[in-house]
Parts: structure tokens; C-alpha cells; sequence
């Protein structure tokens, strides 16, 4: 492992009897080699990790590791205790401690040198090697995996030390008589992996918890254990179980990689099983091929922090579960993902448009499809920027009047008791909040493109649309030039040698450039003058074309409630009103845009206070929550009734929503804040006239939806709850 680790970084006789001295006595020997600059701060951040999770593994081994600001170079410490350390494993202390320090930025070929020692952990003759050696050299050099360093197995090569640990094993084995065990043994061929396989399913009772919520459905002993039992005899000739693995953890350096070696050592021990492991660490991912994933008859996530692009799993027999379950009971897991799918038992479906997409368009879609997800991967991010940044500008005119744009910068003048001065203090807040939002929006549309090669140059074409007024089209452009720039550049051939310094230095650096030199001497000033241009013509609308435009602004925003036409809708208006003077057009829009978007779940909530037994149970408590949900701008309220009868819900919410929408526009009601609901009332140009408008756009979705839903001729539950009495039906007749 190159030199990330020398005779110094080593003790064999470690003396600590805490995790915390063990940590302190390695790390000291960090510092004395210039690796470690801080060492307070080092071993503050190693606490910090070692809260999130303890970092013992069973078979007696303890990984304490972080990424710090305060380390040089990647460097690995090992030390040997005779006593034994408690890092928390279930299995008893440590005796050998791994101390894995990395630097904060590490690269891409650091991470995967520490990501090779997490897989070597895996392998039980590595461990024992380093128990028997008895110089720090051989030790250093066993961790390396220098030439002339003592032999040891290769985990890949036997099938007796495939098992992460034979701790666990024993353990267990002490809990269980196992008569299936010594049949197999007699009766296989192959006596140790037979041997191996029916242990497996012993450790079911006796190990961590999964931490899946259906982990109680396959307890040991019945369908898992029954299900590993019967993969060590496949037919001739039959197709494997094919298992997709994701593993992850906080820091994604040691457990993530382990986990994975432990899944994989155990699919290629288990007769029948193929698997595939995807593992998600600091240095990025290699997605597993669709067609894998399409093939696949069980997932397995063993995680503790949320697995990326999960949507693609969708469907599939899935356990779900910490990392270290996979690194301590693999074969378990196995067995209780092979018992799931013979049960039917799988997840739902993804939902389609739920962001933020964080990920390009799969392989098969259409380009249409896949531009929609990019776009609605920036509008996702932007949206908290224009929330906080526009409440917080609102704010600032609401306590000191619209005449505080003229007021001093805050870091010359700020007193504490004037109002002004709050005001001040708000209104720049939100000014630079706002600053960032053409910035997010095109560097979070690369981001959907390219992943994180495309942050920096979305940002920085970002940056310069809102430097040559381009606005809002320039930064679509711009996120969408970065996004294609880097997946141009990372599909040239790349020397090995080169690969490491490709996301950190080539592709921010070329990619920046060449966005940098489209936007700002090619493309940016035509876009420019195209945004002057809607600007200009937003500015003169008036009469029957801005009551248009409001019938066209409500009736997307009632469309998909809260989907990509929605946002659509939110975005135009957004990007109108983040300048520091909007025009009254422009917030005429907004008010237009917020008003609309409050009616469809008011107007579900009024339905269901009217007509009640035209709403089944479900739906009638919905409805409460929709009174405070739709007051609050959040569109997303009337989605359980659009779900449950769309024909319905969304023409009504359309409806109601153009009627509001061109109200708005007519009674030239304007709103500088992007959000808020009622609760911004006072900051509305002419706030009467606007509740008045939601109001009839409220009245007109709730009436519409009782008459469509009163032509049918029976209740929607009356198949799922009894029928009344005749006594309730005369307090309260059934509609026809």
C-alpha cells in the first residue's frame, strides 16, 4: 500500500486500555512523522466518527478512521494489544487497531489504497499473519503487500477463509445444536463449503439485528435458513439466484469496502448465488449496469447513510440493513433475500417525478425524458435558495419600507436598537441568498448530468450568466453545456496514471474553461439580450394578455400539483423577482403563481367539509391537513385525492386554479416573496383583492369536484365499509 504506512506507524505492544488512548498512542506517531498536523483536532474528528457508528468488527479487530483537515497525506497506523480493546464489536475487544487517517480532499487513488486494506480485513489469514509477526517491518510490510513481506492466503482463493470472521461463527455454532451441519459434511463433495453454507443459518439467532423492518419474517431455522439449506444442492444446469448489493457508511472508506468484500466472499461460497456489489464510498461510484440490476433477483442495501439512485432497486425483493450486518452475517442476508422472493415480498415501485433526481437519465429513455430530470434536478436545489432568500427580502420591506435598498451596507453602519437597521440586516441576508440562485440552478443541472464533475463548471457558467445578465435562460444553458463538457471529457481515454487527479484537477479545470469561454464569448450575449427581450415584454403586458397569462400560469400549476410543470410554472416566476429591483410585472406573476398553486388542496379540504360522504374516511382526515397545507402554499396537499381519483381532482384543481390565476392578474395584486402562503399576507399589493381571488378559485375546484364526484351513483368506500343504518341515512343522506 505504497508508503501510507512505515515501521514508525506501528506498535506492536500497544499499551492503551480505551479506544480513545489507542487512538491518541497511533496517532502521536502521525504527528512525529509530519502526517498529522493537529492533534487535538485529529483525534476530535476520529471521536466524531466514532460517535456516528463504533468501528469495532467482530474477529477482534478495530478500524477507528475519519477524513480531517488536519491530515497531510493519507497514513494508516496499526498497533497490536495484547490486553484487548473495546471498540465496540459484539464479539468482545480489539487486539489489532487499524488507525486509517485521510486528508479532507483526498483524491480518488488515495481512497481506493485504504478501500484495499478494508478488503484485506475480510481475509482471516491476513489477521492471523499480523497476530504472528513479530517486527514492525513484517508487520508494515504485510499491510502493504510488499513482495518479500510474510505469506499469506488470498481470500479469493480459499474457500475457508471466504467467511468475514470465524469469530462469529463459533459463536454461534455454541448456540445451536446443527444437525444439518454434520449431514452436509458427509454427504457433500466439497466438505467445507457445505460445512460453511449450513453454518451460515445458524447466525441468524444469535447476531446483530438487521435493522430491516421484515427482518422478523424469516427467523432462523424456517424459510432463511431453509433457503440457504437448499442453494448448497442446485439443479444441474440451473440459473443462479443473482443478488445486487449497495453498501455505504458515513465515511466511506473502511466499512463500505468491507461490507463489500464480505457480501461478495459469501455469494461465491454460496452454491447458487451470484452477486453483484456496488459500494458507494468517498471516492465516488461505479453504477452497476441496468441490465444487472434488471436481471437481479434480490437487493441487498447494507448502509448507514442513504443509498444513492435507490429508485433503480425499485420492485425487487430487498433487505435492507446497516453495513456492519453485512460485514459480520453476510450469508444471513443472502438467505433472507432468497426467503423474500420465494415469498413474493417486494418494494414498490419508484414514484415517478419525485426529486431531487440525483442521477442522469437511464440508458432507454428518451431525451426528452432524460432533459426533464436534469432540469428538474437544478429547479429542486434552487428552490430553497429563492425560499429563504425572497421571505427574507419580504421581511426586510415589510420593517423598513421599500426604501431600504437605499440604506448603508450592514458591515459600515448596523446599530442594535433601530428597526432600520434589522431591516438592512434581513434585506442584504436575502439578497445574498438570492445571489446564489442562477449559480445552483446551472451547476445542480450538470450535477444531474455528470454527477460531481459537473458541480464546478455549472457553477462557474453560472456565475457568469448572472455577471452578463443572461438570468435565468443563461443559467439553463450554461448547466447544460458544463454537464455536456464533462461527460465529453470523462469519455477520452485516460492513462492509469492520471485517473486520480482527473476529478480534482483536469476535469474542473478544462471544464471550466471551456464553459467559461462558450458563455462568454460565443452564446452569452445573445441569451442576454433574449432575457432583455422577455423582460421587456413581461413588463408591457396588461388587459387580456397578462388575465391570459394568469389562466396559463394556473392552470400549470394545478397540473401535476408540485410535479415538473408545476415547478416549471415556479421557476419562471421565481427567476422574474430574483434581482434586486423586479419589475411589477414580475411580481404580479408571483402573486399570480403562489395564489393558484394554495387552491387545489384548500379547495379538497372545503369539498370534504361540504360533502362529506362523497370522500372516503382516508380522505375526509386528509382534508384537514389540506386546510393548513394548501394556506401554506403547498400544492402537494391535494395529491392523496388526485392520486385516488384523478379524473376528477385535477381537472376541478385546474379549473379553480385558472379562475384564481387570472383574478390575480386582474386585480394587479403583486407579492415580492416566493413563498409563505396567507402567512405572507401583508406583503401582498393589494392583499384583500388576492384572498378574494383564492377564495373564488377555492369555491370553484370544491363545487366542480362534488359534482363530478356526484354523478356517480355509489360511494367510493361503499365497497370497503359497511352500509349505514337507516337512522344515520336520514340525519344525513347519501348523495346520489
Amino acid at each position: 500500500m505504497s508508503e501510507m504506512i512505515t515501521a514508525d506507524l506501528v506498535d506492536l505492544d500497544l499499551s492503551a486500555d480505551t479506544k480513545e488512548a489507542a487512538a491518541r498512542a497511533l496517532a502521536e506517531r502521525m504527528v512525529a512523522k509530519g502526517r498529522v498536523t493537529d492533534l487535538d483536532g485529529f483525534l476530535a474528528d476520529v471521536a466524531a466518527r466514532e460517535a456516528q457508528m463504533p468501528t469495532g468488527l467482530d474477529g477482534g479487530i478495530g478500524i477507528p478512521h475519519c477524513r480531517s483537515e488536519h491530515v497531510t497525506e493519507p497514513t494508516l497506523a496499526f498497533g497490536r494489544s495484547a490486553a484487548g480493546i473495546d471498540f465496540g464489536a459484539a464479539d468482545g475487544p480489539a487486539d489489532l487497531i487499524f488507525l486509517i487517517a485521510a486528508p479532507a480532499g483526498a483524491d480518488d487513488a488515495h481512497l481506493t489504497i485504504l478501500s484495499s486494506l478494508a478488503r484485506q480485513l475480510m481475509n482471516a489469514e491476513f489477521t492471523d499473519a499480523l497476530r504472528s509477526v513479530d517486527d514492525a517491518d513484517g508487520a508494515a510490510a504485510l499491510i502493504r503487500g510488499d513482495d518479500d513481506a510474510p505469506a499469506t492466503g488470498n481470500a479469493t482463493d480459499s474457500a475457508d477463509t471466504a467467511e468475514p470472521t470465524d469469530t462469529t461463527e463459533s459463536t454461534d455454532t455454541t448456540e445451536s445444536t446443527d444437525t444439518t451441519e454434520s449431514t452436509d459434511t458427509t454427504e457433500s463433495t466439497d466438505t467445507a463449503k457445505s460445512t460453511d453454507t449450513a453454518k451460515s443459518t445458524d447466525t441468524t439467532g444469535s447476531a446483530e439485528p438487521t435493522g430491516s423492518e421484515d427482518s422478523a419474517a424469516a427467523p432462523a431455522g424456517t424459510a432463511s435458513a431453509d433457503a440457504a439449506a437448499g442453494s448448497t444442492t442446485p439443479t444441474e444446469g440451473a440459473r443462479p439466484f443473482r443478488i445486487v448489493a449497495v453498501t455505504s457508511c458515513p465515511t466511506g472508506i473502511a466499512h463500505t469496502y468491507m461490507a463489500a468484500e464480505a457480501l461478495e466472499n459469501a455469494g461465491r461460497d454460496t452454491d447458487g448465488v451470484e452477486i453483484t456489489v456496488e459500494p458507494q464510498g468517498s471516492a465516488g461510484f461505479s453504477r452497476l449496469d441496468p441490465a444487472v440490476i434488471a436481471a437481479a433477483d434480490g437487493v441487498i442495501f447494507a448502509h448507514d447513510v442513504p443509498v444513492r439512485e435507490k429508485d433503480r432497486f425499485a420492485g425487487k425483493p430487498t433487505v435492507d440493513t446497516g453495513v456492519k450486518a453485512a460485514i459480520n452475517r453476510p450469508a444471513d442476508l443472502i438467505a433472507e433475500v432468497r426467503a423474500k422472493a420465494e415469498r413474493g415480498e417486494v418494494t414498490a415501485a419508484a414514484r415517478p417525478g419525485s426529486t431531487p433526481v440525483e442521477r442522469a437519465g437511464e440508458p432507454g429513455e428518451g431525451y426528452g425524458t432524460k432533459l426533464r430530470k436534469w432540469l428538474m434536478t437544478g429547479v429542486s436545489y434552487m428552490v430553497p435558495f429563492v425560499a429563504a432568500g425572497g421571505l427574507l427580502i419580504a421581511l426586510g420591506f415589510a420593517i423598513g419600507g421599500w426604501d431600504i435598498t437605499e440604506a448603508k451596507p450592514v458591515t459600515e453602519h448596523f446599530a442594535w436598537g433601530q428597526l432600520d437597521s434589522w431591516a438592512a440586516l434581513l434585506l442584504q441576508i436575502g439578497q445574498v441568498a438570492f445571489g446564489f440562485l442562477i449559480p445552483v440552478l446551472a451547476g445542480y443541472i450538470a450535477y444531474g448530468m455528470a454527477d460531481r464533475p459537473g458541480l464546478v463548471p455549472g457553477f462557474v457558467g453560472g456565475m457568469i450568466s448572472v455577471n452578463i445578465a443572461a438570468g435565468f435562460l443563461g443559467g439553463l444553458v450554461a448547466g447544460l453545456l458544463a454537464g455536456a463538457v464533462v461527460l465529453g471529457i470523462q469519455r477520452i481515454k485516460i492513462p492509469p496514471v492520471l485517473r486520480g487527479i482527473m476529478p480534482v484537477v483536469v476535469i474542473p479545470l478544462f471544464s471550466s474553461i471551456a464553459v467559461g469561454f462558450l458563455m462568454l464569448v460565443v452564446i452569452g450575449k445573445p441569451i442576454a439580450e433574449a432575457q432583455k427581450a422577455m423582460t421587456d415584454w413581461l413588463n408591457g403586458l396588461s388587459g387580456t394578455n397578462a388575465i391570459l397569462l394568469g389562466v396559463l400560469l394556473g392552470l400549470m400549476m394545478c397540473f401535476d400539483l408540485g410535479g415538473p410543470v408545476n415547478k416549471v410554472a415556479y421557476a419562471f416566476a421565481t427567476a422574474g423577482i430574483a434581482v434586486q429591483d423586479p419589475s411589477d410585472s414580475a411580481m404580479k406573476i408571483m402573486a399570480a403563481v403562489m395564489a393558484a398553486g394554495m387552491v387545489p388542496p384548500l379547495g379538497m379540504a372545503l369539498a370534504t367539509t361540504i360533502r362529506k360522504k362523497l370522500f372516503t374516511t382516508a380522505e375526509r382526515e386528509n382534508g384537514k391537513a389540506a386546510w393548513v397545507l394548501g394556506a401554506s402554499f403547498i400544492s402537494e396537499g391535494a395529491i392523496p385525492f388526485a392520486a385516488a381519483d384523478p379524473l376528477r381532482v385535477i381537472p376541478a384543481s385546474m379549473a379553480g386554479g385558472a379562475v384564481t390565476g387570472a383574478l390575480t392578474m386582474a386585480f394587479g395584486s403583486t407579492l415580492r416573496a416566493p413563498h409563505g402562503g396567507i402567512w405572507v399576507t401583508p406583503l401582498i399589493g393589494s392583499p384583500f383583492l388576492y384572498l378574494l381571488a383564492i377564495a373564488v378559485g377555492t369555491a370553484v375546484t370544491a363545487g366542480l369536484v362534488i359534482v363530478l364526484k356526484g354523478m356517480r351513483r355509489t360511494r367510493p368506500d361503499a365497497a370497503a365499509e359497511p352500509a349505514p343504518a337507516v337512522k344515520s341515512e336520514a340525519k344525513e343522506p347519501v348523495a346520489a
